[in-house]
């Protein structure tokens, strides 16, 4: 996989489990199932993570872009 842009990133991370990263340093993860231009993500089957631990489940869930600091496979 050759990435040259960040929506090349993102675009192969469709449909896979994704680690996001809140301001706040509350952390995401679930499956990307689609983003914007805005970088505003839909995840699925997302959980709450702190220490690496699940703290809850939540479900499917739209983030809103200004509020990622970073996304990680």
């Amino acid at each position: 996989m050759t990435v040259e842009r960040p929506f090349d990133f993102l675009n192969s991370s469709v449909n896979k489990t994704v680690l996001v990263r809140l301001k706040g340093k509350r952390e995401l993860r679930g499956k990307l199932m689609a983003f914007d231009v805005h970088m505003n993500i839909v995840l699925e089957d997302v959980e709450e993570l702190e220490d690496d631990k699940v703290l809850k489940k939540i479900g499917p869930m739209l983030v809103r872009g200004d509020n990622i600091v970073f996304v990680s496979p």
